[in-house]
């Protein structure tokens, strides 16, 4: 069975969210469940659309120390699936989003889950 699409290819707001997640060495996107994924080469660090009721929401793996901190923040919240595994999700809908800490969540997101030399790549750009 293949998943319907949640985003047309060129919604403005999923390219501004794939700016920010492939700027990481070696990242590369893939399709998976109709959404776009984000990966460090096969390991998945952010998934635009945590459900089909919240298309606008991207999920990522938080620092573990920081999750609890983040939890307490009402924009967070646990996602479908991913969420018994330690993921949060984040709304983004462009005038209300700060692209910028998303831009730094991704980041830790992708350090959760990079290689030693994706690791030291992003080290050296950053």
């Amino acid at each position: 069975m293949e998943h319907p699409l949640l985003f047309e290819p060129d919604d403005p707001l999923v390219d501004r969210l794939r700016v920010v997640c492939l700027q990481f060495p070696e990242a590369v996107e893939v399709l998976g469940w109709g959404r776009p994924t984000f990966r460090a080469g096969k390991k998945q660090f952010a998934v635009a659309g945590s459900s089909m009721d919240r298309p606008y929401s991207v999920v990522f793996k938080p620092d573990p120390e920081e999750r609890l901190a983040l939890l307490e923040d009402a924009r967070f919240f646990v996602p479908p699936y991913y969420g018994p595994a330690g993921w949060l999700a984040l709304d983004f809908d462009g005038d209300d989003t700060d692209w910028v800490e998303l831009a730094e969540l991704m980041q830790t997101s992708y350090r959760q889950v990079a290689l030693k030399r994706q690791l030291a790549a992003l080290d050296a750009i950053m």
